[in-house]
């Protein structure tokens, strides 16, 4: 998962508010960050590898100069996690136009043989967001003119929807021109407009939660719709156009569960308000399930299961206590590359309230299980911690099947609930009782907070990819360049603590 922001700006540069912005959604990558301005005819970029407040130092800030910019934040799913794959990414020509993408495209193989032999087009990196880049730079060099009008660019986005297929949501600079920002048709990634008045005009701004836009006094005008395209320009101008022949509203259910912060909105959608109504639906379950258990207390895996925790216990009528504290310097284990690295990194994060295990029965909840690694750990901490009897309660269902729209979940063997049944899987993480949340109550959930939303993106619960185009050939392909790019990871790794432990013994003579 991905974050993107835009800004145009009328009264000065961009740079700080798109650095809050990132900062704010820092929870939807960690692996690299990057931002790039224009000013005064001219690209600015800075990106690396880390967190936002690490990549960006005052003298990146310093020339990251200009009234319009976009920046992003990354962790890798399709490409590796080298700083190469880091976005934005630019091309020269036509005009001068960078772009940043979160989600994933799913017929990227044959769009890059596509680009090299009928646009004689380059891809130096396996990141899809390139590709798309340079999809979105042939169809806009077809416009055959200097000035782009609004209708140039829609057009040129129509034709870009008809060639790639998967999810994405993109936003794109272009000098002397201004931003462009679409979304898939299926509506998988999310996607936010907002502006904020100024004595000048209006300054719009487009994100992938409205709290980046809160962050920096934008208000949210609405979501971007599925298929639709937004251009602004320089100056200020908004237009939109739905540019996709079938949109429809799928929505990835996952940005509910786990991705998005809960004081966001997608689709119109109260994360927060989402996520109590889960717990009110797991706590029936649990009710009617467990009502033989003995059961003494409710405790969340910090922190996108508190909510949903707190609402279980009030449904349950049992104390709700806060049993692990975390480590708000370790990132998230979910989103770090390589199971060696998640496993090692969760007793760094969390660690034990003894008092509020000894002696207990207790009922852990979080927010989903995905490979059981964490999961694992923290059960056994609870009963090192002295818990007599430890149940586990899922606020998401089974995840059976591979993402491929921009989750890091490709490979099924790397999924805990592939091919297994509950109690399999529950006595395989160590708990003495597990209990999963129905995939109907999962979404009536959200659909609770807004009405419109009847359909979602469950793929990894139920295997229905909504793009139509995900074959077993396709997954097994996924799953064997997975496994090269982490060797490839590894290797990196290897060699940069071998370069450590050079210097390390130079420092020493």
């Amino acid at each position: 998962m991905c974050g993107i922001a835009g800004i145009v700006g009328l009264n000065g540069p961009v740079n700080q508010d798109l650095f809050d912005a990132l900062t704010v959604m820092q929870h939807r990558g960690q692996d690299a960050a990057g931002m790039i301005t224009i000013d005064k005819g001219m690209f600015h970029l800075r990106k690396a590898n880390g967190m936002v407040r690490d990549v960006f130092r005052n003298r990146h800030m310093q020339r990251l100069t200009g009234k319009v910019g976009i920046a992003h934040i990354r962790y890798p799913t399709a490409g590796t996690s080298s700083s190469a794959e880091a976005q934005p990414f630019y091309v020269n020509s036509p005009y001068g136009i960078a772009l940043a993408h979160n989600g994933n495209l799913t017929n990227a193989k044959a769009l890059q043989e596509e680009v090299l032999r009928i646009s004689k087009r380059h891809i130096n990196t396996t990141s899809d967001s390139e590709l798309l880049l340079n999809i979105l730079a042939d169809e806009l060099q077809k416009c055959d003119t200097l000035k782009l009008e609004a209708n140039d660019v829609f057009t040129a986005i129509s034709h870009v929807h008809k060639r790639i297929r998967g999810a994405y949501a993109v936003v794109a600079s272009i000098i002397g021109h201004g931003i462009v920002a679409f979304r898939d048709p299926n509506g998988i990634r999310p996607l936010v407009i907002g502006k904020r008045e100024t004595a000048t005009g209006d300054e719009y701004m487009v994100a992938s939660e409205s709290v980046a836009l809160d962050a920096v006094d934008f208000t949210v005008i609405r979501d971007i719709a599925p298929g639709e395209a937004v251009y602004i320009t320089e100056n200020g101008e908004l237009f939109t156009q739905q540019c996709a022949e079938n949109p429809k509203s799928v929505p990835c259910i996952f940005e509910f569960v786990y991705f998005a912060r809960p004081d966001s909105f997608i689709d119109g959608a109260s994360v927060y308000a989402a996520r109590v109504n889960m717990g009110t639906s797991l706590g029936q379950k649990v009710a009617k399930e467990w009502a033989d258990l003995d059961i003494d207390v409710v405790i969340p895996i910090p922190e996108t299961s508190i909510d949903i925790a707190l609402q279980i216990a009030q449904e349950l009528n049992l104390p709700y206590r806060q049993g692990y504290v975390k480590n708000r310097y370790i990132g998230r284990t979910f989103i770090m590359p390589g199971q060696t690295q998640r496993r090692k990194s969760v007793r760094r994060k969390l660690n034990a309230i003894k008092s509020e295990f000894a002696g207990k029965n207790v009922l852990l909840v979080d927010d989903s299980i995905v490979r059981g690694t964490t999961s694992g750990e923290i059960i056994k901490m609870a009963r090192e911690a002295g818990a007599k009897k430890v149940y586990f309660a899922s606020a998401a269902p089974e995840i059976r099947f591979p993402n491929v729209y921009g989750i890091d979940m490709p490979t099924s063997n790397e999924l805990i609930a592939y091919g297994r049944e509950v109690d399999e899987i529950c006595q395989l993480i160590g708990a003495d009782g597990l209990i999963y949340q129905n995939l109907d109550d999962l979404k009536s959930a959200v659909s609770k907070e807004n009405d419109q939303l009847t359909d979602f993106e469950t793929s990894v619960f139920d295997g229905q990819y909504v793009t139509g185009d995900i074959t077993q050939a396709y997954l097994e392909q996924l799953d064997m360049a997975r496994s090269e790019n982490s060797k490839h990871d590894s290797d990196l790794e290897e060699l940069t603590n071998l370069e450590m432990h050079i210097l390390d013994e130079s420092d020493q003579d």
